[in-house]
């Protein structure tokens, strides 16, 4: 039975200061947790579940098997709905220096840099986490270089309103109001595109138009080079992938990222020759980039425009 002294439904008599000791025990004899109140035994193994954003110590309050002082009072009264004048704001986890990550398919140790920033080292299956350790400071100040180039790289903006520069077909080209018509229009060099309206964001529906007519013209491209090369491709898609330029599989399917479209015609036509010598090569052997050298000379070109300007469409 309640006593008479605790509060009406809806009541707040203790918001501004904890309760007597006498009723957060009568509370734990309600809850079930002993009468023995904050002291030792069964309490200890059932609070440790119920640790909260105000941090280990109030949970050690049950685990310990100690008796709660007045000064702690007020923070234990935090766990049941009171007064949270003493709650805190946890910082967030400090991001770590390097990530480590075993790989059964991995033979050495590898160091790689996301494009996120975040260093993760490759652990081999039979590789330990101390060695893995020695790896990165061995390579210490590579990782360091990594980092200030990727400062350096130019990035796209994140907003497109009229007078934004944007990289289209290979050239960073303004976006300009078109003539008046009938709808509000923009153009970006020579192609015009209509948009909503000419205020705010621009990207969503340029993006659309872009994605588009990267379906209607990769693919097509793709067929062409697939015949002068005389390889046999099952199907070719158009994706919005976020990590790479493209991707082939052994039955002869050819995935391209649609920002190609926005990249030069030398380097679009690149990716789709080495998609293309994938499916005679499975991997990047130097028998592999020998098959990339015969049918695009000029790939290393392309490799370093993708490496100088790939952080301008987000890759």
């Amino acid at each position: 039975m309640w006593p008479a002294s605790l509060p009406a439904k809806g009541e707040t008599r203790f918001a501004n200061k904890p309760p007597p000791i006498w009723i957060i025990r009568r509370l734990f004899s309600v809850l079930g947790c002993g009468g023995r109140g904050f002291a030792g035994g069964d309490a200890g193994d059932t609070f440790s579940e119920f640790k909260h954003r105000s941090g280990a110590a109030r949970a050690d309050a049950f685990t310990r098997g100690s008796i709660v002082s007045e000064a702690e009072q007020p923070s234990f009264f935090d766990f049941f709905g009171g007064s949270v004048a003493d709650a805190g704001v946890e910082a967030p986890p400090e991001k770590p220096d390097v990530i480590f990550e075993r790989s059964a398919r991995a033979t050495r140790y590898r160091l790689t840099l996301k494009k996120d920033g975040t260093a993760v080292a490759i652990i081999p299956l039979r590789g330990s986490e101390r060695e893995a350790k020695a790896f990165v400071e061995e390579h210490r100040e590579w990782l360091e270089r990594a980092r200030e180039r990727q400062k350096r790289k130019p990035r796209g903006a994140s907003v497109w309103t009229l007078g934004t520069h944007v990289l289209w077909r290979g050239e960073l080209t303004e976006v300009r109001k078109a003539a008046d018509g009938e709808r509000p229009q923009v153009c970006i060099a020579a192609d015009v595109f209509r948009v909503l309206k000419l205020e705010g964001d621009l990207r969503p529906t340029l993006e659309a138009h872009f994605l588009r007519l990267s379906k209607a013209e990769l693919p097509a491209r793709t067929w062409e080079l697939a015949a002068i090369t005389g390889m046999s491709v099952s199907a070719v898609s158009v994706r919005n992938q976020r990590t790479r330029w493209g991707s082939c599989s052994a039955d002869g399917g050819i995935s391209l990222n649609w920002r190609l479209i926005q990249t030069p015609d030398f380097v679009r036509d690149y990716i789709i020759y080495h998609e293309l010598m994938h499916l005679k090569e499975m991997n990047h052997s130097d028998r592999f980039w020998a098959r990339v050298e015969e049918v695009c000379p000029n790939w290393r070109e392309a490799e370093k425009w993708l490496k100088r300007n790939g952080s301008l469409l987000g890759l």
